[in-house]
């Protein structure tokens, strides 16, 4: 059954207009829009459906100096909910000797599987404050789903899912793609990978 099988998402990383075949450049975009942050660094990171989360891993460093990732006031509206921390790494990733979270978050539901947002954040601007959402990887706003969520040295890696038209049910994201985002030259580079069978 041909149709029932997950397709890659193309090359074609151009967006203009939220259409799904366009999806992952609205990503690439919002990383190379925003500077100024850094990501993670645990191994065998996994995504999880659950809003309970584990303890941050930090890559070796103290727990106590990463963002807390259930404190931060991120950029989604769940109505009267806050959005649920579905996984979560800390590390230094811009050198700079203090760790940075890197945030999978998603509103809670009962039904269906809402569409996920990943966020990287920095220490507060001020003692008590909240910590601060310095770069957007994924909007839920494009309707992605994120898997196999994972942070290696300096490099946040994902498998985003979508929806190739809106009679896909939303259960069911026919199109998927791995990137990787990493901090180069003061600012996160995205990097979509080659589309499994392509040259």
């Amino acid at each position: 059954m041909e149709s029932s099988r997950v397709q890659p998402l193309g090359p074609d990383l151009a967006h203009t207009r939220p259409r799904p075949v366009h999806w992952v450049a609205t990503a690439a975009a919002v990383a190379a829009v925003i500077a100024g942050a850094s990501v993670l660094e645990p191994t065998g990171a996994k995504a999880t459906t659950s809003a309970a989360v584990s303890a941050p891993r930090t890559g070796g460093l103290p727990a106590g100096q990463a963002p807390d990732p259930r404190a931060a006031d991120y950029p989604v509206d769940c109505g009267r909910s806050s959005p649920d921390v579905t996984d979560r790494a800390s590390a230094d990733l811009d050198g700079d000797g203090r760790p940075e979270t890197v945030a999978v978050v998603r509103c809670p539901s009962a039904f269906g599987t809402p569409p996920s947002g990943v966020y990287v954040l920095s220490q507060p601007a001020r003692a008590g404050a909240a910590p601060r959402v310095v770069a957007t990887f994924v909007d839920p706003k494009e309707g992605m789903s994120v898997r196999d969520f994972a942070v290696r040295g300096k490099t946040v890696s994902a498998t985003l899912l979508g929806y190739s038209s809106a009679e896909v049910p939303r259960c069911c994201p026919d199109r998927q793609r791995k990137v990787n985002w990493q901090w180069r030259d003061g600012k996160f580079v995205l990097k979509a990978l080659p589309v499994p069978g392509s040259v």
